[in-house]
């Protein structure tokens, strides 16, 4: 493989391999006459329309949802799976379209959240009373003035935190929040903005979050027929959490551009309840956090065609992990990670419909334990990416190359060897008749994700040989939008996407020679097949109840095809289930508003084989909340109280992880 000398050459290289196959490819699209070219503003070309619009949920939403997390409230996009593993503290994770956790891009702000230990970001510690947006885009955002860390992942969310805005006459916004409720859960938040001077504001967002996360489980053991063995209910225990977030920072407007600066910091301490196994029920391993990063953004359009975008990361995550029962194993382990990250984006306006862009990315990581005979790893990775944009009225189309370039180094054992990658993307849209309404969309992209800290070198499982885990995505969809003038529908749409993923060189942990001893290992290979639907209405009644409909379905066909003399050859892979699908109702009338959600996941299995024994059944939630707002003086009040899990059903997402039954909470909001 040729291997370049500086990542600078290599973006060139890329930037004008790229360039010239959209040159050509635009010379073939010269029967677009010139009447038919959509006019472009090109002093800011970065809001060009979408050629993949992701699935989306603003401010307004998010509150209707009274979720706690972002977590709870991604759960509601089609295509993906969130794992959790019980209760208001436990760890929760997201898997897009079952190409697993660690091929997930998780972005605040415009920057990505790293985690080089495990690759796992835990949703659960990002809050929804300072969200303004929550965005999940499958293969990548279509958007090619963005950093290279934008290009490098399966699937990517993206959270956009509250920016001041003042009426005018406006400088202070005071918003406070106390939410209380099942599970001993006390949890004010604050959220505070200034506006400074005309084109510079700045906010601060605390919340604290302290819950006893005890609630009642049903627990039932099979046989290997599935016939019930034992069946009983108990209560969860050390499923407590304390928490506090702290955020805050700048945000300011430039002559044709904009800047950020914030501090993010979180520390919580919480019990790890663990799983219910052979009539234990109860755990006392705890886990301490504390996640501190620093981040800030400009961008500016430098003239009316060139516009240029730097961001820059620090931060700094430690955690404990006890498990004092010593009986087994007294484990006390402590883990540092620490990152750099820097980035500089580039693009350029050659004419009204055609623009190209290059970025180039730094990240430094390393990683400190207390294990024994721990490598200290640290990790230096070069992000180049090129890509190009051509819009016409009814088409358009995007294309780049992410190259990628690894090194580590060790201060113990051997480090891994060097990697350098490169991976392609090319995203389609196109409205095939004169209304705007009906697009056709698709796209093909490569991608891989490195392996973690963990991955290589956790003491005596990692293996410091393995490969990237590779994904090739092929997707193909339309959508249909259409708003209704004098009708009792206001606006309608849906979206439909069919996809196809195939997963190389995929990281399992296997045994060795005996179930005592594990190692990472490249094995596996899994195709996947399915099919994203999302609809979406607004219904106006008598011009006083307006009632709103969300639908998702998702159908996955996730195989793994690794070796054909396995048992589970072609079975679907663990948890994923084959059908799943959501629904949101709301209604307003005038200061009242009620919501009503309903989550379904379809059977799955808990091991590789898809037999009767790892059969999971599958588990429903409905969510009711009901809501009123009014005014005293100057002060705006909102009130809300929630019953979720309507029916009470007693269900798990992990096995041996139960959820929780019915429970309530309500919430009081102050804006000032």
């Amino acid at each position: 493989m040729m291997r370049f000398k500086t990542p600078a050459k290599a973006a060139g290289m890329l930037l004008l391999l790229l360039c010239g196959v959209v040159a050509a490819f635009a010379q073939q699209a010269d029967s677009v006459t010139s009447k038919d070219l959509r006019e472009v503003a090109v002093t800011a070309p970065r809001t060009a329309r979408e050629v993949s619009p992701g699935q989306k949920m603003q401010a307004k939403e998010l509150e209707r949802l009274g979720s706690h997390s972002v977590a709870d409230a991604i759960r509601f996009f089609a295509g993906l799976q969130v794992k959790d593993y019980g209760g208001i503290g436990g760890l929760k994770t997201v898997d897009i379209r079952s190409m697993g956790t660690n091929q997930v891009g998780v972005f605040y702000d415009g920057i990505q959240l790293g985690n080089a230990q495990n690759g796992q970001v835990d949703l659960g510690r990002f809050s929804l009373d300072n969200m303004e947006e929550i965005a999940l885009y499958n293969g990548q955002k279509s958007n090619i003035f963005q950093p290279a860390k934008d290009f490098g992942s399966a699937g990517a969310i993206y959270l956009t935190s509250l920016k001041p805005k003042f009426a005018p006459g406006e400088k202070t916004h005071l918003r406070g929040t106390i939410k209380t409720g099942s599970f001993g859960l006390f949890n004010p938040s604050l959220l505070w903005q200034q506006k400074i001077s005309s084109k510079v504001s700045a906010s601060f967002s605390t919340e604290w979050i302290n819950a006893t996360g005890r609630y009642k489980f049903s627990y039932q053991k099979r046989d290997e027929n599935g016939h019930l063995v034992y069946d009983t209910s108990a209560y969860r225990k050390n499923g407590d959490i304390n928490a506090v977030r702290v955020e805050g920072g700048f945000n300011g407007l430039l002559n044709g551009g904009e800047w950020s600066t914030k501090v993010y910091y979180y520390q919580s301490e919480r019990g790890l309840p663990g799983f219910i196994v052979n009539g234990v029920f109860g755990h006392v391993d705890r886990q301490w956090d504390q996640n501190i990063f620093v981040q800030s953004s400009f961008r500016k359009d430098i003239t009316k065609r060139y516009s240029i975008l730097l961001n820059g990361k620090y931060a700094y995550d430690y955690t404990r992990f006890l498990a004092p029962d010593t009986a087994r194993l007294y484990i006390d382990n402590h883990y540092r990670q620490y990152e750099m990250y820097f980035s500089m984006a580039h693009q350029y306006a050659l004419t009204n419909w055609w623009t190209i862009a290059a970025s180039g990315d730094f990240q430094w990581n390393r990683l400190d334990a207390d294990l024994t005979n721990f490598s200290y790893p640290t990790r230096y990775t070069t992000l180049t990416a090129a890509a190009t944009n051509i819009s016409f009225n009814r088409f358009s189309a995007q294309a780049s190359l992410l190259g990628t370039f690894v090194n580590e180094t060790v201060k113990k054992n051997a480090s891994a060897p060097y990697q350098q990658k490169f991976t392609p993307a090319v995203f389609v849209s196109w409205q095939p008749t004169h209304s705007p309404d009906f697009r056709l969309r698709g796209f093909y992209k490569q991608i891989f994700r490195m392996p973690t800290f963990n991955d290589l070198y956790y003491t005596e499982i990692g293996n410091r040989f393995l490969k990237p885990e590779f994904a090739t995505q092929y997707d193909a969809g339309f959508t249909w939008n259409k708003t209704f003038a004098n009708s009792w529908i206001t606006q309608a749409g849906i979206e439909t996407d069919a996809y196809y993923n195939e997963v190389n060189d995929k990281i399992v942990a296997v045994p060795g020679a005996s179930m005592l001893s594990w190692q990472m290992e490249n094995l596996g290979f899994v195709k996947i097949k399915g099919v994203d639907v999302k609809a979406k209405a607004l219904w106006l009644i008598k011009k006083q109840v307006q009632f709103s409909t969300r639908l998702t379905y998702t159908y996955q066909r996730a195989q793994d095809f690794t070796d054909p003399s396995d048992s589970f050859y072609g079975d679907q892979i663990v948890y994923i289930p084959r059908h799943s699908g959501s629904l949101i109702l709301g209604a307003d009338y005038k200061q009242w508003e009620a919501n009503y959600s309903f989550i379904y996941t379809g059977e799955r299995y808990n091991s590789k084989e898809n037999k009767l024994k790892n059969y999971v059944e599958p588990w429903y939630t409905s969510d009711l909340s009901l809501g009123k707002q009014f005014n005293y003086k100057h002060t705006r009040f909102h009130v809300t109280a929630q019953v979720n899990n309507l029916a009470n059903q007693f269900y798990e997402v992990v096995i041996s992880y139960p959820m929780p039954g019915r429970n309530y909470r309500f919430i009081l909001t102050v804006n000032i």
